[in-house]
C-alpha cells in the first residue's frame, strides 16, 4: 500500500472512531478539536531545543536527561508523550557515534518536544531506508557523516519515544542558553542534521 493510500485509510479510520465516540456521547467533537488544538499549540521544536540548550549548559541536568529523559523534561514543564504518557529516551551524539530516530511501524514521535512530525518522517521511504542505509539517507539530507563515525538508528514505539542530543558546536561556551536554543533545529533533534 502506498503512503498516500495508507494515510487516507488511517484518516478514514480515525474519522470513523471519532464519529462512534461522538454518537455514544464519550466525546463532543468541539471538545476534541479544542483539546487537539491546545496540545498542538504547545508542541514545537523550540521545546526540544530548550531541553538541549539546558543540557549543554547544565551538566547535572544533562546527566539526568540521559538517565531518565521523561523525568528530566518534566523538570522543564514538558511531558514526553501526548494523550497518554510515553517514556522518553534521549540519545547523545558523540565524536564517534551519531544517532538518528525513526518509527518503522507508523510515525511515533515526541510531538510535544519536536512539534508535528514532518511529512518525510512519516513516509514509508524514510521509515524503511534509514534502518537499512542510514548513511545514504543522511547524505540525502545534506549531512555527510564521517565514515569513522558509527550511526545508531533508534526505532520509536507506542511506549518509547526518542530524541537526539546533538553535539554542542565548538566556540559556543560563552553563549547563553537562549542563544544556544536558536542554533538547534528539529532535524538535529531527529538526527538528520548536525544542528
Amino acid at each position: 500500500m502506498s503512503g498516500t493510500h495508507a494515510d487516507a485509510l488511517i484518516s478514514r479510520q480515525m474519522r470513523s472512531l471519532e464519529t462512534l465516540l461522538e454518537e455514544r456521547g464519550v466525546v463532543v467533537g468541539a471538545a476534541l478539536d479544542e483539546a487537539l488544538d491546545a496540545f498542538l499549540a504547545g508542541s514545537t521544536p523550540l521545546n526540544g531545543a530548550r531541553v538541549v540548550a539546558r543540557a549543554w549548559t547544565d551538566p547535572e541536568f544533562k546527566e539526568r536527561l540521559l538517565a531518565d529523559g521523561t523525568s528530566a523534561v518534566a523538570e522543564l514543564g514538558y511531558a514526553a508523550g501526548g494523550v497518554q504518557p510515553q517514556r522518553l529516551r534521549v540519545v547523545e551524539n558523540t565524536a564517534h557515534t551519531h544517532n538518528v530516530i525513526v518509527c518503522t511501524l507508523c510515525s511515533c514521535y515526541p510531538v510535544r518536544l519536536l512539534g508535528p512530525s514532518p511529512s518525510w518522517y512519516k513516509s514509508e521511504a524514510y521509515r524503511s531506508r534509514v534502518v537499512r542505509e542510514p548513511r545514504a539517507v543522511l547524505a540525502e539530507f545534506g549531512f555527510g557523516v564521517p565514515l569513522d563515525t558509527e550511526i545508531t538508528v533508534w526505532d520509536s514505539s507506542a511506549e518509547t519515544r526518542y530524541m537526539v542530543l546533538p553535539r554542542r558546536p565548538a566556540a559556543t561556551e560563552s553563549l547563553p542558553e537562549r542563544a544556544l536554543t536558536d542554533l538547534i533545529t528539529r532535524n538535529a533533534l531527529i538526527g538528520t542534521a548536525p544542528l
